[in-house]
């Protein structure tokens, strides 16, 4: 029997935290943010909550791929970030999408767009429904005459594995875990795993440009990209595969990162790895965070390409299982399909001991899985699910990430950090910042920041949202990007606006203008909707 999904948070309905591990959060969150009592609320059932009506009449062949179930559009309303998912609990359903349509073929999703582009409705492509950045929440520009949700979730086979030539033809709405086990049994794997991995899509990872867990070398689903495959208002889009090209501009690397304003990804020819087989991973302490960054850019910079290099701070470390909370910790990971990686592991180590890194000497000479390293993945995946929980308490709890080059890490690290606490402090009174670099580049860090923070009752959503605006101003005026991963969406449009050129926001528009005239697809992301105030840039 399948599990039903959570139609306003994270994951399954019936996930169960592991017990004990929920009352400790409790307890160690009381004594650090001074807090006396949690707040206690419980969601609505989902057939329970009064949704608008749909505002228009699908045609007859429409009706049989589109649904206007309560549970449908709801969850379809809000992506999976701390605003959305304090809404979704809270029962704020405003504006949800009027139909959640699932196509089956490219002729429906044509014939979907055919019906939109003539009664100005507009399509939000949605794979995974993880977006923490409003990249799929539906208009609320009255121009239009209502909103689709087009779930992807149909299109979800491998059509085509290329073995030779290590790739595969795939399509976009198959889940990771679904994708790697079709890729099992050719000993082939695409080593792409986000922290949203059982929860998102193909196409979405090309979308919205995910990077994967994998610290490395390739770190993001750009890397992995051959061709795309893609249906706009207007035509197919189709690029060739092909293992490199320098003929103009790269086609399929338009196509990635567009975040459904161009059109709706349907398949894509992905490069592949062997399966690795070999794999070790160590925990190294550092006294400081900075001393960390320091072996961190020392491992960037050397060739070794470790799988994982993941630095965390000492608080996070803490909460994560990791240390004592007095040191910072790195987690050093190799994996190879071809021969020990314990040579690489070494010349690791060698580097991290020159920055005043220590660790366990055993570790070298077991075969076996690190402890805190599987404490640490299994923390890293519950998160969401914990994230949820505590703000069920009353609690705000969310992050947000970007990359800077390692000149200005430094500074920038400590006005960031100050900046978040400073926020912190002005709208909630109480709360601590965390770091971690989740990837690490020859040229820079993505510095992943983490907030835990004292709620006042009915108040979270607008706290959250002064501090998000505060710190990524700060972001932006400190030289970094407005996000690394995480997409632009509507949340950071403002200020990836302030990121890029303003020309090459006239040369999106004018890519949007020729694919999608009717300015339909997936309005408000990326680019400023036709209403707005910015001349459309």
């Amino acid at each position: 029997m399948a599990r039903t999904r959570n139609y306003w948070g994270w994951g399954y309905e019936d996930f169960q935290f592991p017990e004990g591990i929920l009352d400790q959060f409790k307890m160690a969150v009381k004594g650090l943010l001074q807090i006396e009592k949690f707040e206690q609320h419980q969601a609505k059932n989902v057939e329970d909550l009064q949704l608008r009506n749909p505002r228009f009449q699908l045609p007859v062949n429409l009706k049989s791929i589109c649904s206007a179930s309560n549970f449908d559009r709801a969850s379809h309303s809000y992506g999976k970030a701390f605003r959305d998912v304090w809404r979704g609990f809270h029962g704020h359903f405003p504006n949800p999408p009027d139909y959640v349509a699932f196509p089956k073929t490219e002729n429906d999703i044509i014939q979907l767009m055919q019906f939109a582009t003539e009664n100005e409705v507009s399509l939000v492509p949605v794979g995974g429904g993880s977006s923490v950045c409003g990249g799929i929440e539906p208009t609320e520009n009255n121009k239009y005459s209502g909103v689709i949700s087009v779930d992807m979730k149909h299109f979800n086979q491998i059509l085509e594995i290329d073995k030779t030539s290590r790739s595969a033809h795939i399509q976009a709405g198959i889940y990771g875990p679904a994708l790697e086990a079709g890729l099992k049994p050719y000993g082939l794997t695409l080593r792409h795993y986000p922290q949203s991995f059982e929860f998102s899509t193909l196409g979405g990872w090309i979308a919205t440009r995910s990077g994967g867990h994998f610290a490395t070398l390739y770190t993001h689903i750009d890397e992995f990209v051959q061709s795309v495959s893609m249906i706009t208002p207007t035509g197919k889009l189709e690029s060739r595969k092909l293992p490199g090209s320098g003929a103009g501009p790269s086609e399929e690397r338009f196509y990635t990162g567009s975040e459904g304003i161009l059109g709706i990804i349907t398949s894509a020819w992905m490069r592949l790895q062997d399966i690795p087989i070999y794999k070790k991973t160590i925990t190294v302490a550092f006294p400081t965070f900075e001393a960390g960054a320091q072996a961190a850019r020392a491992l960037a910079q050397s060739g070794l390409n470790p799988t994982n290099a993941r630095l965390v701070d000492a608080m996070e470390a803490l909460i994560n299982g990791l240390g004592d909370g007095q040191s910072a910790i790195l987690i050093v990971g190799f994996e190879s399909h071809q021969r020990e990686v314990g040579y690489w592991m070494q010349e690791a180590l060698a580097l991290c001991k020159e920055h005043g890194g220590k660790w366990n000497e055993k570790r070298l000479a077991e075969n076996t899985r690190s402890k805190k390293g599987d404490a640490w993945k299994k923390s890293f995946l519950m998160l969401p699910y914990l994230r949820d929980e505590m703000m069920k308490l009353g609690l705000i709890v969310e992050t947000f990430e970007t990359a800077i080059t390692w000149n200005q890490f430094p500074d920038f690290y400590e006005n960031i950090k100050n900046a978040a606490q400073q926020a912190i402090d002005k709208y909630c009174g109480v709360g601590v910042v965390t770091c971690r670099f989740t990837h690490i580049y020859p040229d820079g860090p993505a510095p992943y920041f983490s907030i835990i923070a004292q709620g006042k009752q009915g108040k979270q959503l607008e706290q959250w949202d002064n501090i998000k605006n505060e710190v990524s101003q700060a972001i932006i005026d400190n030289g970094g990007t407005i996000t690394h991963h995480h997409a632009v969406g509507k949340d950071h449009r403002p200020f990836y606006t302030q990121q890029r050129t303003p020309l090459f926001g006239e040369i999106l528009k004018a890519a949007k203008n020729t694919v999608d005239p009717k300015w339909i697809m997936n309005p408000g992301v990326l680019l400023a909707e036709k209403s707005d105030n910015e001349k459309h840039i």
